[in-house]
């Protein structure tokens, strides 16, 4: 058994993040793409490469769970980071590092569209702007009682359901006529294609704010059983809550509207996912070498992401090909194979430049 109460880290919580943007990078990679590629003529992958994208609309796939998990994450360790910089600071100096980490947030997220788009635009669907508000609201918050945080953010779902459903009563969830497109139409004077929505940092601050009270829970002198304990009952009711609206046809589990029955659900995801590594890791002490594979990614987490998602796209993928295509393709190996292959080298390199940061004990902060 590990010394999780007085360590200022948890090896799990460095392990679920690393994880989490492990997968992220490999989307920037183009591994996600290219395996479902690579799954149109074999169906069993093309079953796998299915849960590495967004469901279109009406449902949950494993994908739909990569940015809840980014948001809780974010939120579980706030609370350790707050301690340290109370320790040798002001609470004022913590608020004030607090609002400029989400201002720059919010401007790599604005960023970002512009260099998915190749010209200066006013986006605002990235996550990385989602994440700026959430972090803002659960800030706002942690230091009210458990209960108190526990009902704002199951006001937050309710304030959600009824925009919704007040603004287009006989379709509430319609893809371009709903209330986060009109909102989306205010800020920005466009819709997204794709039916991502803006105010869905409303809902899904909800993830942020229970990610808090589970780093609380953490760091409280409880001993590891009745932390976990918690953490089980909570994540199996926010499950039964989300799936039974969605079942019931109640509300659907749309991740793309961020509706309450999909931030209940995966909301109780990201709960158990965090019991499981906690229990196995730092519990059961379970800390193999071999897990530092993804822990190493999660140390720089907002630079590998910003680092991928530009210059990992834009150069890194073509400069893949020059081996992986020279290597294999004179070998007779299938196109579709040759592209997965070379988004797994790619990815690799992604992995190698932060595992190289983190040996240098290199490590940018936002």
């Amino acid at each position: 058994m590990s010394t999780t109460a007085t360590s200022n880290r948890l090896f799990s919580l460095d392990v679920f993040r690393g994880l989490t943007m492990f997968l992220l990078v490999a989307e920037a990679a183009g591994f996600h793409h290219n395996l479902g590629e690579l799954g149109k003529d074999n169906a069993v992958i093309g079953v796998i490469a299915d849960q590495l994208h967004h469901h279109p609309w009406h449902g949950l796939r494993f994908w739909d769970l990569i940015q809840p998990y980014f948001m809780f994450i974010v939120g579980v360790a706030m609370p350790f980071s707050l301690r340290k910089r109370l320790a040798t600071g002001s609470r004022k100096a913590a608020t004030r590092h607090i609002l400029q980490r989400c201002f720059l947030l919010f401007a790599f997220g604005v960023l970002l569209h512009c260099v998915y788009s190749h010209a200066l635009v006013w986006e605002l669907w990235n996550v990385l702007v989602q994440l700026a508000f959430t972090i803002l609201i659960a800030y706002a918050i942690m230091n009210l009682p458990h209960k108190a945080q526990v009902v704002i953010s199951l006001g937050l779902l309710v304030l959600i359901e009824v925009c919704y459903r007040l603004y287009n009563p006989e379709d509430p969830y319609n893809n371009g006529q709903s209330f986060g497109s009109w909102t989306d139409m205010l800020f920005m004077g466009k819709i997204n294609g794709g039916g991502w929505v803006t105010i869905n940092f409303i809902p899904t601050a909800a993830h942020t704010i229970w990610g808090v009270l589970c780093g609380q829970i953490l760091l409280s002198d409880k001993s590891p059983a009745n932390k976990i304990k918690p953490f089980i009952q909570w994540g199996i009711i926010l499950l039964v809550l989300g799936y039974a609206l969605d079942l019931l046809q109640i509300t659907p589990i749309i991740k793309r509207l961020a509706t309450s029955s999909f931030t209940l659900a995966s909301g109780g995801w990201a709960i158990l996912t965090l019991a499981l590594f906690y229990w196995w890791i730092d519990i059961k002490g379970n800390h193999k070498k071999w897990l530092r594979i993804f822990s190493v990614v999660g140390t720089n987490s907002i630079f590998i992401y910003l680092f991928a998602e530009t210059v990992g796209v834009q150069w890194f993928r073509d400069f893949g090909k020059i081996f992986t295509h020279g290597l294999l393709s004179p070998l007779g190996v299938p196109e579709n194979m040759v592209m997965v292959i070379n988004a797994l080298f790619v990815l690799f390199m992604f992995w190698y430049l932060t595992y190289f940061l983190d040996k240098k004990k290199v490590y940018f902060k936002v």
